[in-house]
């Protein structure tokens, strides 16, 4: 399932640590299915920021690709990754590019974070780009469908070791469902036997 983002300016009275309170405008992201929505999404996203009126000075139709939040990051950087194909008919290299919103705490960070995510990719790859973004925080829209969570890309970086252990795992559990099935099958082929014994 397709997901679009959307970037939102929102101008309103921020309360800061201090206890004052200015007037402030910050950048959010958020996916919806319209403006629309978005406009609805972000307004009620905001009553847990501030309970004054808020303004929305810009909403936009982001071009980000996949969005990767990482556990104790606090800044969000676009990050520029250009695919590498090969055309058999030209024989040259062509390249596209993706746009990913990383979190991270720096650009090197950034860095190492959108090569964990373009791991398990098959093509080659470069990253010629990384900025950091002014968007302060994303609010992804969770049903609580599997698609809906894939679509967030939430990672939980896991050990390929602990990815094969878990693969035999699933292979041992397989081997025992199948002489479990077997074994039902026999013991109903004996049943049968003996219905058709005491019949004659």
């Amino acid at each position: 399932m397709s997901v679009t983002w959307y970037e939102c300016k929102v101008k309103y009275k921020k309360t800061h640590d201090t206890g004052e309170q200015k007037i402030t405008t910050d950048t959010y992201l958020l996916d919806a299915v319209s403006y629309t929505e978005a406009e609805v999404r972000i307004t009620e996203e905001m009553q847990a920021y501030t309970n004054e009126d808020i303004k929305i000075t810009n909403l936009k139709v982001a071009n980000y690709s996949e969005v990767h939040p990482f556990e104790n990051s606090d800044r969000w950087f676009k990050c520029k990754i250009s695919l590498i194909a090969f055309d058999e008919e030209s024989g040259k290299e062509r390249k596209s590019n993706i746009y990913l919103l990383v979190q991270a705490n720096d650009i090197k960070e950034a860095f190492d974070n959108s090569n964990i995510v373009m791991a398990q990719t098959m093509g080659d790859y470069t990253i010629p780009s990384i900025i950091e973004s002014p968007i302060l925080d994303v609010f992804p829209y969770f049903t609580g469908e599997e698609e809906q969570l894939e679509k967030y890309n939430v990672l939980e970086t896991a050990a390929p070791k602990a990815t094969f252990e878990e693969d035999e795992d699933d292979e041992e559990l397989d081997d025992l469902q199948e002489l479990d099935n077997l074994a039902t099958e026999e013991t109903e082929e004996e049943l049968v036997e003996q219905d058709i014994e005491e019949e004659e």
